[in-house]
């Protein structure tokens, strides 16, 4: 039975009948059965319907960065809707959007100096392969179409981005998905690499499965691999050590495009402004959201390098250079969130401080070993996975019945199949670690 909630003080008013909103990748009937609603948030903590105080170990949905509710990002958010709300990004244009580019380009490595803006990652990816074959076909390379991507990638929803990701659950529901698409292997193996501290020493050798693909279909069909550097929404899989250095070399040595969804590990997540900074190897575009704008305001960027973006610039001057764009590119209330948010993970220090803390926070999280259930840890920068081993028949179960039980107990963790996957905002302390660490220790040692 779906409930009618009341929590008179609360924001959200009185009551509220929870039928028409259809949740997504939720449970939605046993969600409205028994729901688990924030009111507030502010820093590292939200604030449920009844008052209780929940320590947020995952910054939201991977997005939340710097904390909850800013006051700098939420004055810039008032501002700018107070001054202008909206304005077209067609053949129009504000000046948040071309401050926004330019600061983003600054920050970037090698000659990542291009910034087109989406809505979200799933629209940043789908702009990101659109680029990809058009930027082929720009040059004179017009047969090359084909995509890859990678078992148990994730890389939104979209028609696009669910073809080149890997992930059964995700793609089954919806027919033959975009044709033209092969997947390289994934690279988590519990036999080689199991608790693993930091990258994993084997598996590099699973990049070469690339050349089998080309040796397949000729370099001359493909025009793009698409890859998480880090391998979030499926459970947080670390890639080998020399595994993304050798799918760049054999990207360049076929002339195909590498692109590295950054949707989760972009912004500080790992200790470095970028996955491409942390590994040291440059793709030829990065697709972020999330942490943007601290997910205050929905927002997805592709950079791209400058040899791409030249591509496209010939023709008469009044031509349009890329058929392609949405109506909130760019939008100046986003503009404002990520221009505020760039300046208080400056004025924080919060990316070095996700570096400095990352030594403690996989001391922490491999205190786990040894625990019930538990069949491995891993972890990199401020951003860990737990596994457990799946309830036989009852795939799932186990580790979303640690999940309900930690927000029931004060902390927000994310679960997908049967792994814990956390990634708390980086102003988190070394006593929000103690205690997270602590809750999670109890809790597995109470799982059945």
């Amino acid at each position: 039975m779906v409930q009618e909630l009341t929590y008179p003080n609360s924001p959200c008013g009185s009551a509220t009948d929870m039928e028409a909103f259809w949740m997504p990748f939720t449970a939605n009937r046993q969600f409205k059965a028994n729901p688990r609603l924030f009111v507030a948030a502010k820093d590292m903590h939200y604030t449920t319907a009844d008052g209780r105080q929940v320590l947020d170990g995952t910054a939201g949905l991977w997005c939340v960065n710097a904390g909850h509710c800013r006051v700098k990002i939420a004055e810039a958010v008032s501002r700018q809707v107070n001054t202008m709300d909206y304005a077209p990004a067609f053949q129009m244009g504000h000046p948040g959007a071309f401050q926004l580019a330019d600061r983003l380009a600054k920050m970037l490595p090698g000659d990542l100096d291009h910034v087109f803006f989406a809505n979200s990652g799933s629209e940043a990816v789908e702009s990101a392969l659109k680029i990809a074959i058009a930027y082929h076909r720009a040059k004179g390379d017009g047969t090359r179409q084909r995509l890859i991507g990678r078992e148990r990638g994730y890389h939104g929803v979209n028609f696009g981005g669910i073809s080149v990701g890997g992930i059964p659950t995700v793609r089954k529901f919806f027919g033959g998905l975009l044709t033209g698409v092969d997947h390289l292997p994934h690279t988590h193996s519990l036999e080689h690499n199991a608790f693993s501290k930091g990258q994993p020493a084997w598996g590099a050798h699973l990049a070469d499965d690339l050349e089998r693909i080309v040796a397949l279909h000729d370099a001359s069909n493909i025009a793009a691999v698409i890859v998480e550097p880090v391998a979030g929404s499926t459970g947080v899989l670390i890639p080998p050590v020399g595994y993304l250095q050798r799918l760049r070399e054999i990207c360049d040595k076929y002339g195909i495009l590498l692109i590295f969804d950054e949707v989760i590990t972009g912004f500080g997540r790992l200790g470095a402004p970028f996955a491409a900074d942390y590994f040291g190897v440059l793709p030829d575009m990065i697709t972020v959201a999330k942490g943007i704008t601290n997910g205050t305001v929905p927002m997805g960027a592709v950079f791209v390098r400058k040899h791409i973006y030249d591509a496209f610039m010939h023709g008469p001057e009044n031509a349009i250079e890329l058929f392609h764009g949405y109506t909130y590119s760019g939008h100046p209330v986003a503009c404002a969130a990520a221009l505020a948010t760039l300046d208080v993970y400056e004025e924080d220090g919060l990316f070095q401080r996700a570096n400095d803390l990352s030594g403690y926070w996989q001391d922490a999280l491999h205190s786990l070993k040894g625990l019930p259930h538990v069949i491995d840890v891993r972890n990199l920068g401020l951003v860990g996975g737990i596994e457990l081993e799946s309830i036989p028949g009852r795939p799932t179960a186990r580790a979303f019945d640690v999940f309900v039980r930690a927000y029931e107990q004060g902390l927000l963790i994310r679960t997908t199949g049967d792994i814990i996957a956390l990634s708390p905002p980086l102003m988190i302390e070394k006593r929000h670690i103690d205690q997270m660490v602590s809750m999670l220790t109890d809790l597995l040692k109470a799982t059945a």
